[in-house]
C-alpha cells in the first residue's frame, strides 16, 4: 500500500513537470510544418509532422531552458492573445502550449506579433529549428554524399558565427566520425576538428571583451 502511494506521487510529480510545445505550419515554405517539444530539463524532440517517423532528440543547456520558461511565465504560460492585428505577410502560423499535467493544455496562435517576450521566445524555438536543419544536412553529407560534406560543414559554421545555433553536442559525434576517416577530404577533416575545438571551447560573443 505504502509502495502504491508514493509511486502514485512519484507518478503526479513526473506528469506535473510542465512543458512547452511549439509548432509552426507555412505551406510551401521548407521545412512546411515543425514541432519542437522542450522539456524543463532542457531536453526536446524535433518532428517535422504530427506523426514523423523519425524525430531528433536533442538537448539544449538547462540556463537557456530556464530562459525560455521565464519568458514562458512573462506570457502568462501562453493565456493570452499574442496576435499583433496587424495587416502583414503570411509568415506561418506559430503555436505555443503549456504542458504542466494538467487537465487541460493552454496554447497561443500567432502569425505576427509585436510582443517582445513573444517575438525573444520564438528566436529560441527558430534557432532549435535552425539548429535541426543543419543537423540534417551534415548528417546526411557525413553518410551519404561525402562530397557535399565541406559545404554543409561550412554552412554550419556560418550559422554558428551568427550565433543561430543551440544544443550544438549532437553535432560532436558526426563530426567526430569524419575527422577520425581518412576516407573524408583532408579540408573535411580539418574543418571539422576546427568546429568540435568550437563546440567544445565557445568563442566569446562579439560583445564581450
Amino acid at each position: 500500500m505504502r509502495f502504491a502511494l508514493i509511486m502514485g506521487f512519484f507518478c503526479a510529480a513526473v506528469q506535473a513537470e510542465p512543458r512547452i510545445v511549439y509548432s509552426k505550419s507555412f505551406p510551401g515554405s521548407r521545412p512546411a510544418f515543425v514541432l519542437i517539444t522542450l522539456e524543463r530539463n532542457g531536453k526536446a524532440v524535433y518532428k517535422e509532422a504530427a506523426d514523423d517517423p523519425q524525430p531528433i532528440p536533442f538537448e539544449i543547456k538547462k540556463e537557456e531552458a530556464d530562459e525560455i520558461f521565464a519568458l514562458a511565465e512573462k506570457l502568462d504560460k501562453f493565456k493570452r492573445e499574442l496576435e499583433s492585428g496587424l495587416k502583414v505577410a503570411n509568415m506561418g502560423m506559430k503555436t505555443f502550449r503549456w504542458e504542466d499535467g494538467a487537465s487541460s493544455s493552454r496554447e497561443v496562435r500567432f502569425n505576427f506579433s509585436m510582443d517582445l517576450d513573444a517575438r525573444a521566445i520564438l528566436d529560441w524555438f527558430e534557432k532549435m529549428t535552425e539548429t535541426e536543419q543543419h543537423y540534417i544536412n551534415v548528417e546526411r553529407a557525413v553518410k551519404f554524399e561525402k562530397l557535399g560534406t565541406n559545404r554543409a560543414l561550412l554552412q554550419m559554421q556560418a550559422a554558428m558565427e551568427r550565433n543561430r545555433l543551440i544544443g550544438l553536442g549532437q553535432f560532436l559525434p558526426l563530426l567526430e566520425r569524419v575527422t577520425r576517416n581518412e576516407s573524408y577530404l583532408n579540408m573535411d577533416r580539418e574543418r571539422a576538428a576546427a568546429l568540435i575545438d568550437w563546440i567544445k571551447n565557445p568563442k566569446p560573443k562579439a560583445d564581450q571583451p
